[in-house]
């Protein structure tokens, strides 16, 4: 498995970076999250490939890199326009 060595500079954003991850996907139509992951388990379990403990509800492996870059790439773009409006209004 990959190690993350990204660090972020408010470690106490993750989870908010997380729900804007799962948002923005859904926006984008990608398959993640706790859908595509009861999705993903019950049709592999229904092949009889793995047990359905087996599977993250986060895995993105499935996801094709240029989409995922898409959601990063948007979430960029978000948080960018949020800082440029809380300048606007100092």
């Amino acid at each position: 498995m990959a190690k993350n060595n990204n660090k972020k500079v408010v470690p106490e954003s993750g989870k908010a970076l997380d729900v804007l991850k799962y948002e923005i996907a859904a926006e984008l139509g990608l398959p993640v999250g706790k859908q595509a992951a009861n999705m993903n388990v019950e049709f592999a379990t229904e092949l009889g490939l793995l047990p359905s403990h087996s599977i993250k509800e986060d895995y993105w492996g499935h996801i094709a890199s240029r989409d995922a870059g898409a959601v990063g790439g948007t979430i960029t773009a978000r948080l960018i326009k949020k800082a440029e409006e809380m300048m606007l209004n100092l």
